[in-house]
This record gives C-alpha cells, sequence and structure tokens, in this order.
C-alpha cells in the first residue's frame, strides 16, 4: 500500500503528484495489465524479442 504524507501547507495538487510519481514507479499498473489476461511464455518471449529488435533498429537509424 502506498503511503503518502501531506506535509503542512502543501497544495493537493503536489501531494497528488508526488503519489502518482510513487506509484507509477512501483510498476502496480503494469503489472496488472499484464495479469488481466494469460500470455504463453512462447508469445511473451517473441513480443520481448520484437520489441529488442524494434529498438536496435530506431538506433541504427538514429545513426
Amino acid at each position: 500500500m502506498i503511503v503518502i504524507q501531506v506535509k503542512e501547507n502543501e497544495s493537493i495538487d503536489k501531494a497528488l503528484k508526488r503519489f502518482k510519481k510513487k506509484f507509477e514507479k512501483t510498476g502496480i499498473l503494469r503489472e496488472l495489465r499484464n495479469r488481466a489476461f494469460f500470455e504463453k511464455k512462447s508469445v511473451a518471449r517473441r513480443r520481448t524479442i520484437l520489441r529488442a529488435a524494434y529498438r536496435e533498429r530506431l538506433k541504427r537509424n538514429e545513426e
């Protein structure tokens, strides 16, 4: 559970922004999306390989 202590005279917007940053760092939402449906290991492996190849192409085109 994520807990944010609101400091004295701190606006709600700033506290909410700190909460969102902390929430994003934990990766809870990403994990939830991954668990929304079952994905076979072979499909997950293929997806990671395709992502890596895409990143490599971007790097090569950048140079």
